[in-house]
Order: C-alpha cells, then sequence, then structure tokens
C-alpha cells in the first residue's frame, strides 16, 4: 500500500467535501480516490468517513486522524521546499490559478516559457475568474488582480495596472467626450458584473452610478462592444491595448488621477517557499515589468509619475 498516496487522498476528500472534488484537484478519477480512502481506513482499522447518499461527513476518529494528517504534509511540504533550495533543478508539480482573460493574453504564454526552461516540471494551469481556495483546492500560486480580501495566504505584488475608460472614435465622434468623470453617468456605459457584484463603475473610493446597453460578467465582451461604437467602457489596460494601438480604441479622460490594479500572486504561508514557486514568480515579475509591458507602448505616463 502506498500509505502517502492514501492520506493525500483521505485529506483532500476530508477538505474539500466530495470524492469528486478531490479527484478533480488530485487530477485522477473518482474511482480511485474512494479506493484510496477505503485502503487507509482499511489499514487503520478504523472508519474515518460515514457516507450517505447526499453527503459525508468525518467520523471522531476521522476528525483526529485529520489533524495529523495535516500536520505530517505540511511538514513534508515544508522539508521538500528546503531541500529545493539548494538545488537548480525545478521539478514536480506546479497547479497554478489566473483570471481568464488575463490568463489567456499575459500568463499562459510565461507557463510555456517556464516549462521549457524546467522541462522536469508538470503544469496544471486552471484559467477562470472565480475566487478559488488555494487550501481546498490544492493550488500553489494564484495570480489576482485588484484587491484582495483578508486571507492566511501571502500576497506578493509582480506589477500594477490601470483601469481606463475608452471608447471608439466614431462613438468620441457622435456623442462627444465626456469632460469630466462625473459626466460619464449622462454617456452610454458598458459596465462589468460578476454575480451579485454591483455594475456601477469604482473611481478611487468612490462609486459612481452609470447606465448604459450592455453589462456582462466578461471583459473581452465589453472591449468587442466599446469597438463596435455601442458605448464607454471601463477595463483594466491590458484588455485595451492592443485596441488603442490599433486605433479601434481611444483612452478618455487621462489627465484625471489614475485608478490602479495590483497583480499579486497569492500562495500558502509556510516557512520554506518552494523553489517551483518562488522562480515562477520570479519570472512573471521580471516579464511584466513595473509599469507593465502592455502599458509601454500607448502613450501613458507611468503611475508612479502622476
Amino acid at each position: 500500500m502506498n500509505q502517502l498516496e492514501h492520506i493525500v487522498a483521505f485529506v483532500r476528500v476530508a477538505e474539500l467535501g466530495s470524492y469528486t472534488r478531490a479527484a478533480e484537484a488530485l487530477d485522477i478519477s473518482r474511482t480511485r480516490v474512494s479506493r484510496q480512502v477505503m485502503a487507509l481506513e482499511e489499514a487503520l482499522g478504523a472508519r474515518l468517513i460515514q457516507r450517505t447518499t447526499r453527503r459525508l461527513h468525518l467520523t471522531e476518529a476521522g476528525e483526529r486522524y485529520l489533524a495529523r494528517a495535516q500536520g505530517v504534509l505540511l511538514a513534508l511540504d515544508e522539508a521538500a521546499a528546503e531541500v529545493g533550495q539548494g538545488t537548480s533543478d525545478v521539478r514536480g508539480r506546479l497547479r497554478v490559478n489566473g483570471p481568464m482573460s488575463f490568463g489567456t493574453r499575459y500568463l499562459a504564454p510565461l507557463v510555456a516559457q517556464f516549462m521549457q526552461t524546467h522541462p522536469a516540471l508538470e503544469v496544471r494551469l486552471d484559467l477562470n475568474d472565480r475566487r478559488v481556495d488555494l487550501l481546498e483546492e490544492g493550488y500553489d500560486v494564484a495570480i489576482r488582480i485588484g484587491s484582495l480580501p483578508d486571507s492566511s495566504l501571502v500576497a506578493r505584488r509582480l506589477t500594477r495596472c490601470r483601469l481606463l475608460f475608452c471608447a471608439s472614435p466614431e462613438y468620441l465622434a457622435t456623442y462627444g467626450e465626456p469632460s469630466s468623470v462625473k459626466a460619464l453617468a449622462e454617456h452610454r456605459c458598458l459596465r462589468y458584473r460578476s454575480g451579485q457584484q454591483s455594475a456601477d463603475w469604482q473611481i478611487d473610493t468612490q462609486s459612481l452610478a452609470v447606465s448604459g446597453p450592455l453589462e456582462s460578467n466578461n471583459g473581452d465582451v465589453l472591449t468587442h462592444a466599446a469597438e463596435a461604437g455601442l458605448g464607454i467602457a471601463q477595463q483594466p489596460s491590458f484588455l485595451v491595448t492592443e485596441s488603442i494601438a490599433s486605433g479601434r480604441l481611444v483612452p478618455i479622460l487621462i489627465n484625471e488621477p489614475p485608478v490602479r490594479l495590483d497583480v499579486h500572486a497569492l500562495y500558502p504561508a509556510r516557512r520554506y517557499l518552494p523553489a517551483k514557486v518562488e522562480r515562477f514568480i520570479d519570472l512573471l515579475t521580471d516579464a511584466w515589468g513595473d509599469p507593465p509591458v502592455w502599458e509601454q507602448n500607448i502613450g501613458l505616463s507611468p503611475i508612479s509619475q502622476q
């Protein structure tokens, strides 16, 4: 019996509350996870998880074993990280999470570059716009843009970009350019909304109520709509760099104080950061720069100079 694999399977099932989610996190079949947990229970001579048709919960023995098992796995992770700090070889598996549009443009190419440099490394890159739980879902690092909730995770700033107001030349020719941020309330605005999040625009610490013909939970949709002349969009710079450079969109209100979005790497707090995580984060920092590469050729002055 590979007891360590079985312990890992049990811990993931217990943390995620689901055999299916544990299987996804471990990238193995649900059947294999179930067999590993049952094999562990047989070896221990104790039931760890009580299964019903609708849910599962830990037995008293399972709760005690989980606390010890989590400590053992954390200690093993830190031991591997400590050893890895003295080696030049990056290997093993790296699980990365990032936002969809940004990840496709600026994260995925660097993941490929990192894997070329370290051919013994395996990577799982998941792109989505939901807030994942790094600890429960087994991610080594996540890339986040904007404000961060309070948590036990470590945050390292990689770069910062800005929110830009932009519209097509056709829209500006028809409706004119707003003279101030407050005047945006009189224009057709293309709004981003995710879940129950407000579609109002954030200007520093203030919220500006705007209206318009379209709202979406995807920034690329709003960029295409702005290019089509449907209204003004407030977009992070990485979504509109190419559109501005080609003349399909024009940045407006650029003399107003910029609204900044920090780009962070989040990872679980631990004494020793694994070499694969540290070097990956270093690559992102060096590649993106500050100001970021996507802002350097569209005529914007750096935030730090304003």
